[in-house]
């Protein structure tokens, strides 16, 4: 088994929560933590800045786009992607497997890889599990991860089973030819919705044996009940001393179901996609920006939002921004969106280390809140506070605010 990074701060006594310490070559990430996605090595309209300024602690990279352009030997010469991007904090790259099989007819999966074709010039590609490995090696992100098949929904059990078995062994390859020992290289569980499978998977990955173990295959078109029971069964089995990361997902009721079954990193589009088109995740609901009564509002994006969008600009700016379709809206909108979803995981890992994390599972707006109080102290004390101090008087008024921020809702 490799050497662990990961240290185990503080556990739920209600639920599998659990506040960690993730040790790589460019920082600490605090757990559980949200991954803003840099897919093509830029969230978009943020710069490292931004980045930082909201409080991300690690950024994503995709290594399908990546190889594509500029190309894995390009951000090599570079001095990889930290120097590339000018992000100085922990990375993450996927293994681009996800990508490569949402092709479709433009891809051919075989034991020794998969051929396909590029999505910008058509030309022909093949990568193996070596060969994702060395572009992440070139790449050199903190975190990485193995080469697996995301078997499309609906599945049979047969192919569902021959592709979670073709996964180990393509994660036993990916294992053989890592060669840069300052990235941890994570395993991938696999299994469709078949429980059978998701247990068998975990067993033989954790045989293999990773630092890190990812839950791949979810939320790729099943009903979100279903999903919540595969997350639920899978997350317990995995390895009890390692970061679980469960990959795509998703919205903040996600983030909070997947922390109370011991996730403890998520990566996802939502955040920044539903930025540029308008829709706005708030403590007082979802506000579409597009929505006509927002002509004349000229009150904060979200009243309880201590991010530089809401402390200066209105919703009839921000709607008049996106109707023309400008960058600022993009840029302003996009900030804000993943300062709610950072906010809410350092509200989390607070409610964790208070014990009030299951009494405020219901109510993401509180633990919003509880992330920004937060974040006003570490600002007004220039440094980081320790996650888990005690603000049990805090949690109590956020959760007394509950019923006046439903009736507030209406008003959005």
């Amino acid at each position: 088994m490799p050497d662990s990074k990961f240290t185990i701060v503080h556990t739920d006594s209600q639920t599998q929560a659990r506040i960690g310490k993730l040790r790589t070559a460019h920082g600490v990430i605090n757990t559980p933590i949200f991954m803003p996605v840099g897919t093509r090595g830029t969230v978009k309209t943020c710069s490292p800045h931004d980045l930082v300024q909201i409080g991300a602690e690690i950024i994503l990279g995709n290594t399908y786009h990546l190889y594509l352009r500029p190309g894995h030997r390009v951000v090599e010469q570079a001095g990889g992607l930290h120097k590339f991007t000018a992000w100085k904090k922990p990375m993450l790259t996927d293994s681009g497997g996800f990508q490569v099989f949402s092709l479709g007819p433009l891809r051919t999966i075989a034991e020794e890889g998969v051929e396909f074709r590029s999505e910008i010039d058509g030309s022909k590609h093949f990568i193996s599990p070596e060969r994702s490995i060395e572009i992440q090696n070139a790449l050199g992100a903190d975190i990485i991860m193995i080469f697996d098949e995301c078997p499309p929904l609906p599945s049979d059990y047969s192919y569902l089973k021959q592709s979670m078995e073709m996964t180990l062994r393509w994660a036993e390859r990916c294992k053989k030819a890592h060669r840069n020992r300052n990235q941890q290289l994570f395993g991938i569980v696999q299994g469709g919705m078949e429980k059978s499978l998701r247990k068998i998977s975990v067993e033989r990955t954790a045989e293999i044996g990773f630092p890190g173990y990812a839950i791949g295959g979810l939320s790729v078109g099943e009903e979100k009940p279903l999903m919540y029971e595969t997350l639920a069964y899978t997350a317990p089995l995995l390895p009890k001393d390692s970061p679980h990361y469960l990959m795509g997902v998703g919205t903040p009721e996600d983030l909070v179901y997947g922390v109370s079954c011991g996730v403890d990193m998520f990566d996802c589009v939502m955040p920044t996609r539903n930025a540029r088109n308008g829709s706005l995740f708030t403590t007082l609901g979802t506000i579409k920006m597009r929505n006509a009564k927002y002509k004349t509002d000229f009150t904060p994006l979200d009243p309880n939002c201590i991010c530089h969008t809401c402390q200066n600009f209105t919703r009839a700016y921000l709607r008049h921004l996106h109707l023309e379709n400008e960058i600022l809206a993009h840029r302003l909108l996009t900030l804000h969106n993943l300062h709610f979803y950072l906010s809410l995981m350092r509200g989390i890992r607070r409610a964790i280390g208070e014990g009030t994390f299951s009494r405020l599972m219901a109510d993401i707006g509180a633990l919003v809140q509880l992330g920004q109080d937060q974040e006003k102290k570490e600002t007004a004390s220039g440094n980081t506070i320790t996650e888990g101090r005690d603000s049990r008087n805090l949690a109590s008024k956020l959760s007394q605010d509950t019923s006046n921020r439903k009736r507030r809702r209406e008003r959005i």
